[in-house]
């Protein structure tokens, strides 16, 4: 074998080699709820369920790695600053998708949770979907409705951003954003005045029985940052149904009610301080009441905002 057809040999081997190389780097696998989901490359044909989880990718720039989105507009609305976001993706079913829609748009990843886009025992899960070729990432404080986990914290968020960021191979993109969350946060919080705790209820929806956030619910992880502790914190889920005495026996100092659907948040704080059952709860006494916007009380880029929002209502 002469001297070129050696180089030439050479060479090709060396191709192989950087080829393999760089196929097996682009392999990933994250820890999704108590499942390992492995990736061989970056999904091209992504969808979304909700406005928070849409906001992630978003945030994260992978807007174009999208086909679409679901779940928003058969309960929530769309802002001005999500409308821009999404205004070139179609909402491929107004609430929870079938699996005809997520098949029918040729999707290779759906990004949900577990009462975020799927039920258990639904149509739509992670197994369902994957004899299609659909990979699913479960939103990590959903995960409470099939495994035990910590109680909520900012750092249920955290996780589903720099997962995304493996997952999309924006590693460096996704840890840069999550930093600078930490920063904003970190430095905000150690410039709060200091408080006594304030006992607050979160108030989502219903008049017989309300719905709210529970031990393992964001908006726990956001009222204690800002100096405050949820009633129903040993409450072991993350959104459920109480009554209304536990409520009034807890006397709530404030009410944060939770905006979205077709009962306004000023219906919700109506209809509260016009219950004499509600007379003596201290934030009906004092017309204490806080609103969050859906986007703001669920796990998404929106807490630090909505952190600082509880912050400075907690200190009036």
């Amino acid at each position: 074998m002469n001297l070129v057809s050696k180089l030439k040999i050479f060479i090709l081997s060396f191709i192989l080699i950087i080829s393999f190389n760089s196929l097996a780097s682009s392999k990933v696998s994250v820890n999704s709820c108590n499942r390992t989901v492995s990736f061989d490359s970056s999904p091209q044909r992504a969808i979304s369920n909700d406005v928070n989880l849409t906001e992630m990718m978003l945030v994260l720039g992978l807007s174009e790695k999208m086909v679409g989105y679901t779940g928003i507009s058969g309960w929530k609305t769309l802002d001005e600053e999500m409308r821009l976001g999404v205004k070139q993706l179609p909402e491929l079913s107004p609430k929870y998708p079938t699996k005809e829609v997520l098949v029918g748009a040729d999707a290779d990843f759906f990004f949900a949770g577990w009462n975020y886009g799927m039920k258990v025992g639904g149509e739509v899960t992670p197994e369902t979907l994957k004899p299609f070729g659909i990979n699913v990432y479960e939103l990590t404080e959903s995960c409470i409705h099939i495994m035990s986990k910590k109680k909520a914290s900012m750092d249920d968020m955290y996780n589903d951003l720099l997962n995304l960021g493996l997952i999309f191979q924006i590693e460096n993109r996704a840890k840069k954003i999550v930093d600078a969350y930490r920063t904003d946060l970190n430095n905000f919080t150690q410039k709060l005045e200091p408080i006594a705790a304030k006992k607050v209820f979160v108030y989502d929806s219903g008049e017989d029985t309300p719905f709210t956030a529970g031990r393992y619910a964001m908006p726990t992880a956001l009222i204690e940052a800002a100096g405050g502790i949820n009633i129903m914190d040993d409450f072991q889920k993350s959104w459920g149904t109480v009554t209304w005495e536990e409520v009034i026996d807890r006397n709530p100092e404030i009410v944060v009610i939770v905006n979205y659907g077709k009962v306004t948040a000023e219906q919700k704080r109506k209809f509260m301080m016009s219950n004499p059952a509600f007379a003596n709860i201290d934030a009906v006494k004092n017309d204490r009441f806080v609103t969050l916007e859906y986007v703001e009380a669920t796990p998404g880029p929106r807490n630090i905002k909505a952190i600082k929002k509880l912050a400075k209502a907690f200190r009036q």
